[in-house]
């Protein structure tokens, strides 16, 4: 899964950085690479969405093991939002843009600044992400906003804010409801690409308001998903699973920018490390 080469096949290739292990990377190859691994991930995610009475089992199921674990708040959470309308459509617009901008700014930050960093993070992210395919696949989840039409959990009414607040997208709309995998709730991607924003930025991150800023940016998507409606606290900790997998995972195979050069390997004319 790595796209770190060997500096003798590339050394004609532009906008490569060369790392300490004599690997070289290339923006461009990166961005046909995670592209291409979404768009197979969006694929494989849309085709795998089980039955409505499946994923409405398995919501009973996480409600039931909330329950014994005093973890079912999302309805109290959502509720005291609902009196807030700014913070509603503000919790919209991050749902439907931060996991994305900001996991995609941090692949770019890492590559620009830390490229010896770059690899491992990538294939954690990568892997996590397959990972969490195989969740959605066997256990399809009803999430809380699609439980407002079933009555068997009384007094379990949530409201879907996307469509019932002002927003420009919701899973409602047409497309959105054609391409989206109504029941791809566990595990939650938006909290694992957010947890492992915190993990791969932490060790680069020197004062405590810049920790800060990542601990809470982790905190302010598990509080968004939940007072969305979208997703039960426990898809946080299935997010969390899949990426601390990931990243064990990455840790097995990932070579590139971790194994440092013998100087008598080190390609001619070229620090390792640095901008090629």
């Amino acid at each position: 899964m790595s796209s770190a080469v060997h500096p003798g096949f590339t050394a004609g290739w532009p906008g490569g950085r060369t790392l300490s292990s004599g690997h070289r990377i290339f923006w461009w190859v990166e961005v046909v690479l995670v592209v291409s691994i979404y768009v197979v991930y969006t694929l494989i995610r849309s085709v795998s969405a089980g039955s409505a009475a499946t994923a409405f089992a398995n919501a009973e199921r996480i409600i039931s093991v909330q329950d014994r674990l005093s973890l079912n708040h999302e309805l109290a959470w959502q509720q005291w939002a609902l009196d807030h309308h700014a913070l509603i459509v503000t919790s919209n617009y991050f749902y439907g843009s931060a996991y994305m901008l900001v996991t995609l700014g941090t692949l770019v930050y890492l590559f620009r600044r830390f490229p010896n960093s770059y690899p491992l993070w990538r294939n954690a992210l990568v892997v996590g992400t397959l990972l969490a395919l195989i969740g959605f696949a066997f256990f399809p989840l009803m999430p809380p906003r699609l439980l407002g039409t079933h009555d068997v959990l009384g007094g379990w009414t949530f409201v879907d804010t996307m469509a019932s607040y002002p927003t420009l997208w919701s899973f409602r709309s047409g497309a959105m409801n054609v391409i989206s995998n109504q029941f791809a709730a566990m595990p939650s991607l938006h909290c694992g690409w957010a947890m492992w924003v915190c993990a791969a930025l932490w060790p680069h991150l020197r004062t405590w308001w810049s920790r800060a800023i990542a601990v809470a940016y982790v905190v302010a998507t598990i509080s968004v998903v939940v007072i969305t409606g979208n997703h039960f606290f426990l898809d946080a900790v299935g997010g969390a699973v899949v990426m601390g997998a990931g990243f064990v995972v990455a840790l097995l195979f990932t070579r590139a920018g971790r194994t440092p050069v013998m100087a008598d390997d080190a390609p001619s004319g070229e620090i390792s490390g640095q901008p090629a």
